[in-house]
């Protein structure tokens, strides 16, 4: 738990840099931040760090049988992160990241994490928000949850996040109203044709554009 939670207005220039260090500091300190995406605002934690990881498990009231996110700042990271990048994948990528689309792939047997009890699977997103992807940049990969108790709805504002979070959290990133509101679309893509595991963000639709043969 934090001794006392900071938050930050991301819209003050001056007040962002500062806001985006402190930040990270707190995360590479074990520590959790909430920081807005452009689905809902989220709870993050290093992703390589368990004991963190374990802390936003905890402060959401959420079991290890619902694996955390990880949220990167670039499309090149998944190749850190994947065993393989199909071209599928690939195509996906190009077409909606940044953007409202998690990926589930198969994690690289050699990643020294532990997200909970996802079986070699790892859902990645990058998001389209100019302040996660500030923080991405210097943290490296994230753990990024819906910044809420479990069962209680997502927080669309970081006054919604801290009424639910409190103290758990080290620093709150104020970046306004959450643009959309609407949860990122998942598709799993360890199978030679991508699955469409939950809808959201992302319509079947333009999925299809882009890979004709989805299912789901």
């Amino acid at each position: 738990m934090a001794d006392v939670a900071l938050l930050y207005d991301c819209a003050d220039v001056l007040e962002r840099t500062s806001a985006i260090a402190s930040a990270a500091h707190s995360v590479a300190s074990g520590q959790l931040v909430v920081l807005p995406t452009d689905t809902v605002y989220g709870i993050g934690a290093d992703a390589f760090d368990a004991n963190a990881v374990a802390s936003l498990l905890a402060a959401k009231g959420r079991g290890r049988d619902m694996p955390v996110p990880v949220l990167v700042g670039s499309w090149t990271t998944i190749e850190g992160l994947a065993t393989v990048v199909s071209e599928r994948t690939w195509d996906l990528i190009e077409a909606f990241w940044p953007g409202g689309l998690t990926l589930v792939i198969e994690h690289a047997p050699s990643l020294a994490w532990d997200l909970g009890d996802a079986r070699g699977t790892v859902a990645v997103r990058m998001p389209l928000h100019p302040v996660a992807i500030e923080l991405l940049e210097i943290t490296g990969p994230m753990a990024v949850s819906s910044a809420n108790i479990s069962g209680r709805p997502a927080a669309l504002t970081v006054a919604e996040a801290q009424e639910q979070l409190g103290d758990e959290v080290a620093v709150y990133l104020d970046g306004g109203p959450s643009a959309s509101g609407v949860a990122s679309t998942i598709v799993d893509v360890t199978a030679e044709i991508p699955l469409i595991l939950r809808a959201g963000a992302v319509s079947a639709q333009a999925l299809r554009e882009v890979v004709p043969d989805i299912a789901g």
